[in-house]
């Protein structure tokens, strides 16, 4: 056998596991049962704000201090493609009238965010911090809230961005609740998490996910 003919062998053995990884519904999780508490996981980055590892009933998680007011946010997971599916489930509650707002982002600090804005009933994705699509979502205060976000190309060379947002007690709806496109790629990066605590409480998420976008974070 001529050299030349190990390569195709060569380039099917390269290719397989590239392929397997890109496929693959789980790139990153973390549900924080492992971690601390009190500190930070070595693999996140804060941006702003007071984040650490808490155990509540039971269960570890990632909070966000209720002190002070402003929007905080930190990066966690691998630094991808700008292809992705992120996931997570977020708890907070209400003060009077006073409520939280926060939200799941992918492609770092500037990339896309599905943004929880309860005070409105609103549900909303932001290109960086400008919103550019708005939907109803009644947010059941007081209670985990999955939020999943998936950024993906679209057939015409532009891309879509979707999301949507469910009772963790409830059952994730087949079809995505909130839509925007942009002919622009979106930047590649890290998945985000992000809190505004206007009610003065603390902001705590778990079971973080983030998976590429041609198929669904499990």
């Amino acid at each position: 056998m001529k050299p030349h003919d190990y390569l195709p062998r060569i380039l099917v053995l390269l290719l397989v596991p590239l392929m397997s990884a890109a496929t693959g519904p789980d790139t990153y999780h973390n549900d924080f049962e492992k971690a601390k508490p009190g500190k930070l996981p070595a693999d996140f980055m804060v941006l702003d704000g007071s984040f650490a590892v808490r155990q509540i009933d039971g269960n570890k998680c990632l909070e966000l201090a209720p002190d002070p007011i402003g929007m905080f946010g930190v990066l966690f997971g691998p630094a991808g493609s700008a292809a992705v599916d992120v996931k997570a489930r977020v708890w907070s509650k209400p003060t009077g009238m006073r409520f939280p707002e926060f939200g799941v982002g992918a492609g770092d600090a500037g990339g896309w965010k599905l943004w929880l804005v309860p005070g409105q009933h609103a549900l909303e994705l932001r290109q960086a911090d400008e919103t550019k699509a708005t939907t109803h979502f009644d947010w059941p205060a007081g209670k985990w809230t999955w939020l999943r976000l998936r950024v993906r190309p679209d057939k015409s060379g532009g891309w879509v961005i979707e999301g949507k947002a469910w009772p963790q007690d409830g059952k994730e709806p087949p079809a995505w609740q909130i839509t925007a496109t942009d002919k622009e790629p979106p930047p590649a990066g890290r998945a985000s998490l992000w809190g505004v605590p206007f009610s003065e409480q603390p902001i705590r998420f778990d079971d973080l996910k983030m998976g590429a976008a041609d198929g669904p974070t499990r």
